[in-house]
């Protein structure tokens, strides 16, 4: 085929002629993200409202948890609606590790990832032997087991959830303490996975497993088999989540098994789509825009889930591509 250019020309293209990577459209639009982000505390303190800095705090923790489902999601193909299992074991691990006096985060965030990535990649390897809805369902059914084998926990809480007796520390330092501390730390873990994971989906491994999700047979005949490559990225995307419920678990100085919950699994489903599957800077965007839209929407009317569903119904129906689609170009795909 002639008239298509060559990998080298691409790369060339890329790279304009040397041998760094141009900044691209999405690279730009996380770096615009997570500077908009760092303006929050000193805008709150300006301003007189506090609070702004706890609910940005918010957005980082749930972004964080919607990119790492987008991995499986968006890059994957792959809905799993059980997702907010891993969210609620990052935090019920550093729960219980708080409840025996390890408070440190150089304890806590081994065990917490280690045990989300171990339960992604045992329930992974079950799960991926199936496909389409009834991957949903199963995924759907390890979340649900985990929900109730943390509320059988009466030791630490059960169903009432436990509350942590301090937040965390960092080699017995106490640097989360304060809401500003948490918040950039927050944000130091957000700009570290987006990097992270824009480099996983410009990698081989990320091209393969964009292949494995539009059409899986022929990267198998190709000599890719898709069930270790999506088995991979499930881990880590349980492993990502896990981080997230360790910064969730310190920003409410509490832990519930409601983390856990399948409506949540929803929510973080919701803020991928709404953002834009497989962007990356999207998944982001759409927590941030969801958790805006309940904030204000719940000080205008108790009836506030009605004018959200709506929102959401139309955005899905009107804007193709998320919120990220909105994005001049390539919609923000990495």
């Amino acid at each position: 085929m002639s008239g298509a250019p060559s990998l080298g020309a691409r790369l060339a293209a890329r790279t304009g002629g040397g041998g760094r990577l141009r900044p691209s459209r999405s690279g730009l639009a996380a770096l615009a993200l997570l500077a908009a982000f760092a303006l929050v505390p000193p805008a709150a303190q300006a301003l007189g409202l506090p609070f702004l800095t706890a609910t940005a705090t918010r957005m980082l923790i749930f972004g964080l948890a919607a990119l790492s489902l987008d991995l499986v999601l968006g890059l994957g193909g792959l809905v799993s609606f059980g997702h907010a299992a891993f969210l609620g074991i990052g935090a019920t691990a550093l729960g219980i590790l708080d409840a025996h006096g390890l408070r440190d985060l150089a304890v806590q965030v081994p065990a917490a990832v280690a045990s989300c990535g171990l339960f992604a990649l045992v329930t992974g390897a079950i799960a991926l032997r199936t496909r389409g809805v009834y991957f949903i369902m199963i995924t759907l059914a390890f979340g649900q087991m985990a929900y109730f084998l943390a509320v059988s926990l009466a030791a630490y809480g059960g169903d009432d959830g436990m509350a942590l007796s301090r937040r965390s520390t960092l080699f017995g330092r106490p640097l989360l303490d304060g809401d500003e501390a948490l918040f950039y730390a927050a944000l130091a873990v957000m700009a570290g996975a987006l990097l992270g994971l824009r480099r996983v989906a410009g990698s081989r491994f990320g091209r393969v497993l964009r292949g494995t999700r539009d059409n899986p047979t022929r990267m198998e005949a190709i000599g890719f088999p898709a069930f270790p490559y999506r088995l991979t990225a499930y881990g880590l995307a349980g492993a990502l989540a896990g981080l997230a419920g360790v910064l969730l678990a310190n920003q409410a100085e509490f832990v519930s098994p409601a983390y856990m919950s399948w409506q949540r699994s929803g929510e973080l489903i919701v803020m991928v789509v709404l953002g834009g599957r497989g962007t990356l800077v999207g998944p982001v965007v759409g927590a941030a825009a969801l958790i805006a839209l309940e904030e204000v929407l719940a000080r205008h009317s108790e009836h506030w889930r009605l004018g959200l569903g709506l929102i959401l119904v139309a955005s899905v129906l009107l804007g193709r591509g998320g919120l990220a689609g909105l994005v001049p170009g390539r919609g923000g795909r990495p």
